[in-house]
């Protein structure tokens, strides 16, 4: 049993050294190529119906819920730079800086650059977390 769960360990960090491998490719290709315009649209979190539509004007993203799944968040004016965007959420009670990576024009990886205060359930729960968004839709 101990070896089984040794080579289960293993298969799982060369999975995670390949897509870091992947995405680090990926990125360096894609920053080259990445314009604002590439955000605009519709995107949905990859396994759920949370959707979001963005909208990117002169470097400064907005973004508009589509389908929160009942939660209650809002968010600023974010901004964008290349292929990253940066914008402020508030959730539950706790603030934080989400920050999105282009991986390709339709895929975006998400998580949380910041959130405080660091003790609510909800920061402990996003810590070291992502969550992979698909464009559904273009404007």
């Amino acid at each position: 049993m101990g070896s089984y769960l040794e080579l289960a360990l293993q298969l799982t960090n060369v999975q995670i050294l390949l897509l870091s491998v992947y995405l680090l490719i990926a990125n360096s290709i894609y920053t080259q190529q990445a314009d604002e315009t590439t955000w605009n649209g519709n995107w949905i979190g990859e396994g759920t119906i949370f959707e979001i539509r963005v909208a990117v004007t002169n470097g400064i993203m907005q973004i508009h819920q589509i389908e929160s799944m009942g939660f209650i968040w809002t968010s600023k004016d974010g901004t964008v730079e290349e292929n990253i965007a940066r914008v402020e959420v508030e959730y539950a009670g706790a603030t934080g800086i989400i920050q999105a990576e282009l991986v390709d024009k339709e895929t975006a990886v998400a998580f949380a650059a910041s959130c405080v205060p660091d003790f609510m359930v909800v920061c402990v729960l996003a810590k070291n977390q992502q969550a992979i968004f698909k464009k559904i839709d273009s404007d």
